[in-house]
């Protein structure tokens, strides 16, 4: 049967909500739709709920289920459903989320409207912790970009306007192929890496207002370093051991036209990290070295290069300085700088 989407759902030990996200799944009202399960050869009864579904659910005929050798993390997980994938357009979901009923149906309408590469929903983060919720919404204006090189510069231009993870966007499948893009093998910012760099290839865009998809954080997850009593310095280094990845790519990049404006968003979220690193200093173990803390923020461009920038070169030079300062000064700038803006 051909499908115009895919919807791809990595899976990992997450049975206690994984009805959440296949119920949601199960109930769009849009028809054209292939679910792709990657079982990622979790411990617990997720795949075991997944056939369930397969074989009493009225859509279950629709699920895939797509199993790795072994144990191989989020990243080449999301790419051997990309590999998997042969529908127009896929769309990616985490297995303990939900999407509302008509989020295929509006993204996708959205997509041909505009013959958009890729189309963005609204969402809501929903936070559970202790027995209590609190709910955060992240709207985006109607927005359409239709011209090459205008997503792009409107995205770099605005640090935080759009979300670095990799669902809730409708997205033509042939981006990723064609443009040979994959998802690095880390499981940690693994979306950051895709996503930050993701604009550069996209010629027509679409934002949407409607809140299309609930993004659960709940004990255990990634996202919540406050929730947590301890920090592990291995995990954080694999977020740092992501991001590094994006400064890699930079030049990559060089002859972009909003060059300038990425190497800020991109620089700017390394400052964020030493940033964290440094306000949990105390329940990290064992402890970050001031020289590892201000080596985040070694840049990929040396002063000269940042200089040459074509605009924001004093606010991207400012940045690139943390990284060759001493390490004692570095870390005292950064944590009074962080302080200053309130992330320390």
């Amino acid at each position: 049967m051909k499908y115009e989407v895919t919807i791809g759902v990595p899976v990992y030990n997450v049975e206690k909500n994984i009805h959440l996200m296949l119920d949601s799944v199960l109930s769009q009202t849009f028809e054209s739709i292939e679910l792709l399960i990657l079982d990622d050869c979790g411990t617990d009864r997720s795949i075991d709920i997944v056939h369930q579904y397969q074989q009493t659910h009225p859509r279950g005929k629709h699920i895939r289920i797509v199993q790795q050798p072994r144990n191989m993390g989020i990243g080449n997980g999301r790419n051997r459903i990309l590999s998997e994938t042969h529908t127009p357009y896929v769309y990616f979901m985490d297995a303990d989320d939900a999407i509302a009923p008509r989020t295929i149906e509006l993204l996708y309408q959205q997509a041909q409207r505009y013959q958009a590469d890729i189309v963005y929903g609204s969402y809501e983060r929903i936070e559970e912790f202790n027995g209590d919720t609190k709910k955060s919404l992240f709207q985006y204006p109607a927005m359409q970009f239709l011209n090459d090189n205008e997503f792009a510069d409107f995205v770099y231009n605005d640090y935080g306007f759009l979300q670095a993870t990799t669902w809730n966007f409708l997205i033509r499948t042939e981006i990723f192929t064609k443009n040979h893009i994959k998802y690095k093998p880390v499981n940690y910012w693994e979306d950051f890496t895709t996503t930050i760099d993701l604009p550069c290839y996209i010629h027509r865009a679409v934002l949407m207002p409607d809140v299309t998809y609930s993004y659960y954080c709940r004990y255990g997850s990634a996202s919540g370093y406050e929730e947590h009593q301890f920090l592990s310095k291995e995990t954080v280094q694999q977020t740092i051991d992501a991001m590094a990845l994006v400064k890699a790519n930079s030049r990559n990049l060089k002859s972009r036209p909003y060059f300038h404006k990425r190497m800020h968003k991109v620089m700017a979220t390394h400052f964020y990290m030493a940033c964290t690193i440094i306000k949990y200093e105390k329940i990290t173990e064992p402890p970050f070295t001031m020289r590892e803390i201000r080596d985040v923020m070694t840049s990929p461009l040396t002063l000269t290069e940042t200089l040459r920038l074509k605009g924001w070169r004093l606010k991207n030079l400012a940045l690139c300085l943390f990284g060759v300062l001493p390490p004692w000064l570095s870390v005292f700038a950064i944590r009074w700088v962080g302080k200053c803006k309130g992330l320390v």
